[in-house]
């Protein structure tokens, strides 16, 4: 039986978790002081993912740059494709935050949001 130790990301506690796994089996979560741990642990051996943040250059805005992140986590194996497709993004201001700078990056079908307001020059 195999063992990981990983620090739990799912709150502030920061629980010390031991994961046991048989195979690709995960059977037992110890450590965690509330559910989140053990759906943390969980996926994060079997198949973890990741929110990427970012930011694209703006054309003719209050700002030459725009924060972005992807609208929910992906495979953790995907994040240099994601940061790769928006090297070369540009987009035209106004950009409000919510709007789809680039629907499903990289194959994962998740979109990459704005998460800032900026407004034409």
């Amino acid at each position: 039986m195999e063992k990981r130790e990983l620090i739990c990301i799912g709150c502030p506690m920061g629980c010390a978790l031991t994961v046991d796994i048989e195979g690709t089996e995960v059977v037992n979560v110890t450590g965690n002081t509330c559910k989140r741990g053990d759906v943390y642990a969980r996926k994060e051996v079997t198949n973890p993912t990741r929110i990427v943040t970012s930011s694209v250059k703006v054309e003719g805005g209050t700002l030459a740059a725009v924060s972005v992140k992807t609208k929910e986590d992906i495979p953790k194996g995907k994040i240099f494709d994601c940061v790769t497709a928006l090297k070369d993004v540009s987009i035209k201001a106004p950009v409000h935050i919510g709007d789809v700078i680039v629907a499903d990056v990289a194959g994962t079908g998740v979109d990459v949001i704005a998460t800032k307001n900026v407004e034409v020059i």
